[in-house]
């Protein structure tokens, strides 16, 4: 198939999505032409490695400027300020009237307006990849975040990103979400809403030859990892409960124990946690296997979040024995106590941490069994193959509605 692949970001290793999605239906046959952002020269050097994934990429810088005068130019309006954040219409102007292309695919919320710019200009099935329902994540970001200027942004976007999801249910051919959690919250906002198109769940996958356990490393015997984009007002919030409600009971027990935050972009409170003696805080690193490699446990002692969350897969693929919260389970068909181990509340989780430094043997069990799930149900290839079959049956029913609207005209 000939594809447009439209996302707001750059797709790289850390955006692992699309980069990973954009990769396989390459690796599938499939011509795919992306149209992308870039934010800083250091996204702009990525634009190589993704031009060897694909059959063509145009991308456009989007200065800072340039996202908050659309967010301020939006403030009047009912729109979210997410659907205007990356709005370069330059990206997409030239695609107006007849295309090569089969089907156009466009991610996230931000995404949403050059969806819709191309299915007026182009007349081409859109398939919307909403990644998470946006609504779903500010309503809990706004009740749970310990960060205020978090809360603050998200009360503020709530009533307008629901307003503006329900709206969307109906301009695109097919929508797809990451988790059933996710759909059921997109399916709750078009109710009400006659000619709701489908929406289907595609979970993300795991590069597992780059997530891989590691044979020729040991594993530290008194280290846990946390890891994600540390910027983001959902793992800051973890992090900030791991360490202050959880991690005091572990110390108290163990004191030796170390804690490794591991992500990019560390927020200052983050960043300050480093001045205890037993938390070291990375920032950017050059590559995140080595750390749960070497790990004795991964922790996410997740508090709110959408979508699936790829920290445990990845931990889970590195053969990593992972402490999480029912929060992250949704997406998941994992089994508590045989994948990973799963506790809620702080004195759960330390007690579950605590278990496992003590059992290597578990720590084993659970290893392999996590890798062993990841392998069966989160490989990338099939991922890539089950949205290539969404994009068929898109493709089908387009061609069969013009060809019913030619023969009535």
């Amino acid at each position: 198939m000939n594809i447009l692949f439209v996302v707001p970001y750059m797709p790289n290793l850390v955006r692992t999505r699309p980069f990973n999605l954009i990769r396989h239906l390459s690796l599938r046959g499939n011509q795919v032409t992306v149209l992308t952002l870039w934010t800083s020269e250091q996204e702009r050097a990525q634009l190589d490695q993704l031009k060897q994934l694909c059959h063509e990429v145009i991308a456009l810088p989007m200065p800072l400027w340039r996202s908050l005068l659309n967010s301020a130019l939006a403030l009047p309006s009912r729109r979210p300020l997410q659907s205007v954040f990356s709005w370069r219409p330059e990206l997409v102007a030239t695609l107006n009237g007849r295309s090569p292309y089969d089907v156009i695919h466009v991610e996230h919320l931000r995404g949403s307006r050059y969806g819709l710019y191309l299915k007026q200009n182009t007349g081409l099935p859109v398939v919307w990849d909403s990644v998470d329902c946006i609504t779903h994540l500010f309503r809990q970001a706004s009740v749970e975040s310990k960060n205020a200027l978090a809360r603050i942004r998200s009360r503020f976007e709530l009533g307008r990103t629901e307003y503006y999801e329900g709206w969307l249910m109906d301009k695109f051919e097919h929508i797809v979400v990451t988790s059933p959690a996710d759909r059921t919250a997109m399916l709750d906002l078009g109710q009400n809403k006659a000619g709701v198109k489908p929406i289907s769940v595609l979970g993300n996958g795991v590069d597992i030859e780059h997530f891989c356990p590691d044979t020729a490393a040991t594993r530290c015997q008194d280290t846990l990892v946390i890891s994600g984009k540390m910027s983001y007002h959902a793992n800051v919030t973890m992090v900030l409960h791991l360490f202050r409600e959880i991690m005091p009971r572990v110390w108290a027990e163990r004191p030796e124990i170390k804690l490794y935050v591991v992500g990019k972009d560390p927020r200052r409170e983050i960043q300050a946690l480093a001045e205890h003696p037993n938390v070291t805080v990375t920032g950017t690193v050059e590559a995140l296997p080595p750390y749960l490699q070497s790990a004795t446990i991964a922790v996410a002692p997740i508090q709110y979040g959408a979508g699936i969350q790829n920290k445990v897969l990845e931990a889970m693929a590195c053969a990593t024995p992972v402490v999480t919260t029912t929060q992250a389970l949704s997406a998941l068909q994992v089994t508590p106590d045989r994948d990973l181990m799963v506790a809620d509340n702080p004195e759960g989780y330390a007690a579950a941490i605590l278990e496992l430094l003590a059992n290597r043997e578990k720590r084993n069990v659970l290893g392999r069994n996590g890798r062993t799930y990841v392998e069966t149900h989160h490989h990338w290839p099939n991922v890539a193959a089950k949205l290539e079959d969404i994009y068929r049956q898109v493709v089908a029913s387009s061609k069969k509605h013009s060809r019913v609207r030619w023969a009535n005209s």
